[in-house]
């Protein structure tokens, strides 16, 4: 017969998060404990796939904030797909940002001037480091 509820450490195991951050996922409202064993919470198993859509959501760069407003009443998922869309639209704009400073770093390893400094390369990096800060803080 399968176990129907899992206690906390179970839980951790199984997930490979450490129980503080299952208590914290629990007090932001990501998870709920469906009762107690002694001193220990217990989960429902339907609780490792919620851990594993919340892992998923945070490495798309999703805040907790907006994970949870992705489980409805149930624990049933309910995705916005114009939110998915912006997300894929700032993950696209981070990987053409890390891969210009990858080969502006690359270049500037192999540049042949004596000083950093002397590299117009990596001048306009510098520029335009400046720029994407001076953005940021106008935000």
């Amino acid at each position: 017969m399968k176990e129907k509820t899992l206690d906390i450490g179970k839980v951790a195991k199984q997930s490979g998060l450490p129980p503080s951050t299952l208590r914290y996922y629990e007090e932001k409202g990501l998870i709920q404990s469906v009762g107690r064993h002694g001193l220990r919470r217990l989960f429902d198993v339907r609780v490792l796939k919620q851990l594993s859509l919340i892992s998923l959501g945070r490495l798309a760069g999703f805040s907790l904030e907006e994970i949870r407003g992705m489980f409805s009443k149930g624990d049933m998922l309910q995705v916005d797909r114009q939110q998915l869309l912006i997300k894929a639209e700032e993950v696209e704009q981070t990987i053409l940002q890390m891969t210009a400073v990858r080969d502006g770093l690359r270049h500037v390893a192999i540049c042949p001037e004596p000083s950093h400094l002397e590299c117009p390369k990596f001048n306009k990096m510098i520029l335009a480091a400046n720029r994407q800060v001076r953005r940021a803080n106008n935000k």
